[in-house]
Parts: structure tokens; C-alpha cells; sequence
């Protein structure tokens, strides 16, 4: 089973590309993840994880979330290769979003969090399809 479950802050605002071959959407973030247990006499360390979002999920991430924003993230860890022009391989270790989640609490959300619910009410994002949730609903992490 291949399944990451994240919750971090963005540390820029989400890149929209297109594919050259059908012209579809890709967003590409990075979020910072607290690490669960911080050293005594340390300060806390976060890693720094790159993120994908593939077509509608792609245009909601980069139409609502921001950087510094709080977000949640459901998806899959993907590798990939590629040569370069010079010969040069690359690889690349990435999630792929399937979900996404705004997890900022009211208070602490941007102005974009407040345009988004009063056009759509509060919502998730899901890659396959979107569904409402209410201000009562407990969120899955």
C-alpha cells in the first residue's frame, strides 16, 4: 500500500504548468512538515516535501492555497528519472496529491479561505470528486 498522510504549512505559493502533449494542468508545492519530536534544547526541524497536484485538484490548489497557508495532504509517494540534455539523470521522490484539505483554523485562515466558503461553502478537494463539508464534520486527522 502506498499512502502518505501530511499536514504542513506551504513555503511558496502552489507553480502552474501544462504538459506539452495534452495541456493538462499540473501544480507543484512544497510543504514544511513538522517533525513529531523535537531534541531538548532544540528547536523544532521540519522536513521539506514536494507535492503534485494533477488537473481539477491542480486548479484548486493553486487557486486557494498561499503561502504559509496550513494544508492538508492525501496522496501517493512517486519516483521518477530523467536524462537531461547533457546526459545528466535526475531523480525525483514526490507526492502525488489525491486530496487536499484547507487546515487552518478560522481565525488563523487567509482572506482567499474566506472568498473560497462564501462561493463554494466549506469544502474539501479530492481528485476524483468533491464533496461538501460541514463546520461540525470531524476532519480526518
Amino acid at each position: 500500500m502506498n499512502k502518505v498522510i501530511l499536514m504542513g504549512r506551504l513555503t511558496k505559493d502552489p507553480e502552474v504548468r501544462y504538459t506539452q502533449t495534452n495541456n493538462t494542468l499540473v501544480a507543484s508545492f512544497s510543504l514544511a512538515v513538522n517533525r513529531r519530536f523535537v531534541r531538548q534544547g532544540e528547536e523544532r526541524q521540519a522536513d521539506f516535501i514536494n507535492i503534485v497536484a494533477w488537473s481539477k485538484l491542480g486548479e484548486f490548489c493553486s487557486k486557494y492555497f498561499k503561502k504559509g497557508q496550513q494544508v492538508g495532504v492525501i496522496g501517493r509517494i512517486q519516483t521518477r528519472t530523467w536524462d537531461d540534455d547533457q546526459g545528466q539523470k535526475h531523480y525525483v521522490t514526490e507526492v502525488v496529491a489525491e486530496e487536499a484539505y484547507f487546515a487552518d483554523s478560522k481565525r488563523d485562515g487567509s482572506q482567499a479561505d474566506a472568498n473560497f466558503e462564501n462561493t463554494f461553502g466549506a469544502q474539501v478537494a479530492n481528485a476524483n470528486s468533491e464533496f461538501e463539508m460541514s463546520a461540525t464534520d470531524d476532519l480526518p486527522f
